[in-house]
């Protein structure tokens, strides 16, 4: 048996190799082949290409390195073709999967979409296009499947291996002192993207508001948690060229030095859901290419981009996007955070109340509906 799988970033490779795992399990001389990163591969994967090629985001970035991209996908639509899979499975990344789902179905492989693509939020257009790629939608968020089934798609709520993963109550002392912060001492984590462009955008952003906290707070501890390898060599030297307060920057352990801190600023994304699940209060400051931020804004279904916002379905916490992302009304609400032990103390007892919401052993569960996927194929 041979099954297909394809992530694009960090947060993909993640619920790749956790689905991976779960998949040995029950077809324990299955053959996983496809695109992920170092977590995939040790579940079992082998990567035909680096995965960090497709971790871009945003129209003017995605145009930068199309022919790549399209170069990528169609020597594995040629290879997938030449010898189909019994299934493929698309991981996130739905604007470079998607297309590729759908030749693949159309060849008669059976396709899954593992994470749905935001089309209840914006451009929801291309509900049409996920019904024509995907057999079936892996959901990760409880409202998905009813949205999707107005829409004649098959859709399944699995819940999120992070909130299976993380326990409902995090060692906060223990992840302190094994980054060596003080227990007196405030800690303020910084989290601007695990991409390439993410990090270019926001890190001149995020240094600046760190300046001014450190105005606030002559000792504070500034940690930020590098995605990867190549991004830690260049956070580190745009630290090491800005006039802030020294900033520790580490390989990886985002969810250790969001344990620990008192506040966090945090892009979105899934680091925001993670901040979630470990208790971290946190403010979400994000910027993307213009053309991205004109295309979403004509589209725009939701008023919330943070997915702790989403699922409570008011604002829990700040949001700070586009041209609202200054410098200046982000150190503020830090600040105003730091300060009212109270405010912060609500916002994580209502964290604490979502996350057990998400628990569902959800690569077990993701697993499940892929292998009744299987079954019914070979059956």
């Amino acid at each position: 048996m041979k099954i297909a799988v394809v992530a694009g970033e960090p947060s993909g490779d993640y619920l790749g190799a956790g689905l991976i795992q779960s998949l040995s399990k029950r077809y324990p001389g299955a053959c996983f082949e496809g695109i992920g990163g170092q977590r995939m591969t040790a579940a079992g994967l082998s990567s035909l290409f680096p995965m960090d090629a497709l971790s871009v985001m945003g129209i003017g970035e995605v145009l930068s390195h199309l022919p790549q991209l399209l170069r990528i996908r169609r020597g594995l639509a040629e290879r997938w073709l030449d010898d189909p899979p019994d299934l493929f499975i698309g991981v996130d990344s739905p604007d470079f999967n998607l297309p590729l789902a759908k030749r693949l179905k159309r060849a008669g492989v059976t396709t899954v979409q593992y994470v749905s693509p935001s089309v209840w939020a914006w451009r929801s257009g291309r509900v049409n296009g996920l019904r024509k790629a995907v057999d079936c939608v892996l959901c990760i968020l409880p409202f998905e499947p009813q949205f999707l089934a107005e829409h004649g798609i098959d859709g399944r709520f699995v819940g999120h291996p992070l909130a299976d993963d993380i326990p409902l109550q995090p060692d906060r002392a223990s992840a302190r002192e094994r980054l060596g912060i003080a227990d007196a001492q405030t800690m303020v984590a910084l989290l601007p993207g695990s991409r390439a462009s993410e990090i270019k955008r926001l890190m001149p952003l995020y240094l600046d508001v760190a300046k001014r906290l450190q105005g606030f707070n002559p000792g504070c501890r500034f940690v930020l948690p590098a995605a990867t390898p190549s991004l830690e060599a260049t956070i580190t030297q745009m630290t090491e060229q800005a006039t802030t307060p020294p900033i520790q920057v580490i390989a990886g352990q985002a969810r250790e030095v969001l344990a620990g801190a008192d506040v966090a600023l945090v892009a979105s994304g899934t680091a925001t859901f993670e901040a979630m699940l470990v208790r971290a209060p946190m403010v979400m400051a994000y910027r993307v290419n213009p053309l991205t931020a004109l295309v979403v804004r004509l589209s725009l279904k939701t008023r919330y981009f943070a997915l702790p916002n989403i699922l409570a379905g008011h604002a829990l916490i700040p949001e700070f996007v586009q041209s609202e992302a200054r410098a200046a009304p982000i150190a503020t609400a830090l600040i105003e955070m730091l300060a009212n032990g109270e405010t912060r103390a609500a916002l994580q007892r209502r964290f604490a109340s979502l996350h057990a919401s998400l628990q569902c052993d959800a690569a077990e569960r993701a697993a499940e509906v892929v292998s009744e996927l299987l079954d019914k194929d070979t059956a």
